[in-house]
């Protein structure tokens, strides 16, 4: 892939990670919305902070909603890698926030701590991708 295609594909997967983070945040403005909702999108933002550092690096990765294996595939150096050694309690949320009956119903205090560990996995992944070149402003 040349540098152009990475940085044009790097581009439209941190906007994603932007738009999911930015809908949970906004969703959790809403008093009638759903904690499990918020929950949702601040898992999938930072599912996709991972997967944006990987695509960034031309690695692989595989279908998983598992963070903490994302993460550890990221190259060591990483902000995004060394800030964040446990992301079981937000993987929980992939599926936990989609489905009745599999797990204790989501609350505000959830919702709460879900947006604040998505904010910084964005801020740790817009913080390197800058160190390398990626122009995080634009997305």
């Amino acid at each position: 892939m040349s540098e152009s295609d990475r940085f044009a594909e790097t581009g439209r997967w941190v906007r994603c990670v932007r738009e999911d983070l930015l809908a949970a945040e906004a969703m959790r403005k809403w008093p009638e919305m759903q904690s499990r909702h918020v929950c949702w999108l601040a898992q999938q933002a930072a599912e996709k902070a991972p997967k944006t550092a990987l695509v960034f690096l031309q690695i692989d990765f595989p279908r998983t909603h598992d963070l903490d294996a994302l993460r550890n595939l990221v190259a060591d150096g990483w902000r995004l890698k060394n800030d964040h050694p446990d992301l079981a309690s937000l993987t929980e949320w992939a599926v936990e926030a989609r489905y009745p009956g599999h797990g204790p119903e989501a609350v505000e205090a959830d919702a709460r701590s879900a947006v604040w560990q998505a904010r910084s996995i964005w801020a740790s992944l817009r913080d390197d991708l800058t160190e390398r070149g990626f122009p995080t402003a634009g997305h």
